[in-house]
């Protein structure tokens, strides 16, 4: 299976409120959320899925209600113009890396497999990991490796970097890990968990994207559209917490007359949803997944 799609009847049952809707699956992959829509949409209603990754291309679907956009998901709002479109009724997105990318190991993203340091999901981009380690600035390995991948240690770890570069090339990633072959062994597997997600986020300026179409989203949901959002880490979820509850990333909105902030969201639910045993025990990649949903006020 190229992707086990996460919470995929939950999320639908939130998205879809009109058949006859227009509606946006920000991250294809393997097509099953988009399948799902589509299974609830009428012969009027639309769906337009965005995937960067050329292998997703791959899954298309013969179905002429759909349209696939070998797009970032940044460039949402541009794209639903381009189609004609300036309103929609639901935004979908699934965060993160697909099971398809964590497991051909050539791609780089797992940390369970040799393979060049890429972590590319727009495998035509110039940026990859490789780029990444061997060339940044100390200071900023350092940056990208404390925010991104909340490790403490990581000025450390970039100056162990930068240090070893200087006699050798960093090019596959085993050479990268061979470098913290101090870390304890009961912290292994999390400290490699972080490390590679720092670095791949900053590869494919994965928050950036997200904070960008997550504003395109608001802009051209009608009064009444959802946006929904599963995220896989603290991060994301922070961003898109704060998001749907004021419409910001930082800095304190201002209120009106009567001292109250302003909504552009009503939250469907108070509270994160999270994947039940049974689906988690199915699919471990579920685990860490949270899906939020808001409703444009």
């Amino acid at each position: 299976m190229y992707h086990n799609p996460v919470l995929l009847k939950q999320s639908v049952d939130d998205l879809v409120t009109n058949p006859d809707g227009i509606y946006v699956d920000c991250t294809f992959g393997g097509g099953g959320h988009s399948r799902e829509i589509l299974s609830r949409l009428s012969e009027k209603g639309k769906l337009f899925s965005f995937d960067q990754d050329l292998d997703a291309l791959k899954n298309t679907i013969d179905d002429p209600r759909f349209t696939l956009v070998n797009q970032n998901f940044r460039f949402l709002e541009n794209s639903m113009l381009m189609y004609g479109f300036s309103q929609i009724d639901g935004v979908l997105a699934d965060l993160g890396v697909s099971s398809h990318q964590f497991d051909e190991a050539e791609r780089g993203f797992s940390t369970r497999n040799n393979a060049p340091l890429d972590m590319r999901m727009n495998v035509m981009q110039s940026l990859d990991a490789k780029r990444v380690i061997n060339e940044y600035e100390e200071t900023e390995l350092a940056d990208i490796f404390y925010h991104y991948g909340e490790l403490r240690e990581a000025r450390k770890l970039a100056r162990d970097i930068v240090h070893h570069r200087k006699a050798k090339a960093i090019n596959t990633t085993e050479d990268l890990k061979k470098l913290f072959s101090y870390i304890p062994p009961h912290k292994v597997n999390k400290f490699y968990a972080q490390l590679f997600q720092a670095i791949r986020i900053e590869v494919n300026q994965e928050l950036e994207a997200l904070k960008e179409m997550l504003v395109q989203a608001l802009n051209i949901l009608k009064p009444g559209g959802r946006l929904v959002v599963i995220s896989y880490h603290s991060l994301e979820d922070r961003l898109v917490k704060r998001f749907l509850k004021n419409g910001m990333f930082e800095g304190e909105q201002e209120r009106d007359i009567y001292g109250n902030y302003k909504k552009v969201f009503e939250l469907l639910k108070s509270k994160a949803i999270i994947p039940d045993d049974k689906e988690i025990e199915e699919n471990s990649r579920a685990r860490s997944a949270k899906m939020r949903t808001g409703i444009k006020v």
